[in-house]
């Protein structure tokens, strides 16, 4: 029998796709805002896919905002978008 991959919500988009392909995004029981590429770190956490379009839409509707309940700081959203262009 085939192991249950783990799916997960792009805050952009809105399409389910599998954990490993997205990017989390983390707050931590600190109150700070940082990327958890690992998928381990405690705290709460929303996804958005590895692409720049997905990251405007959900800054935009400020989808990831909601989704932590804080405002997502700037170095943050630099650090995503240095990220993406780095992958992409």
């Amino acid at each position: 029998m085939q192991k249950k991959i783990p799916q997960r919500q792009c805050m952009g988009c809105r399409e389910r796709k599998a954990k490993r392909e997205l990017i989390r995004v983390v707050r931590g029981t600190d109150g700070t805002v940082n990327l958890d590429f690992g998928g381990k770190a405690p705290g709460r956490g929303a996804y958005v896919c590895p692409n720049l379009e997905c990251l405007k839409k959900a800054l935009r509707s400020k989808a990831l905002d909601r989704s932590l309940e804080v405002t997502i700081p700037q170095e943050v959203i630099d650090r995503l978008e240095k990220e993406m262009e780095r992958n992409g």
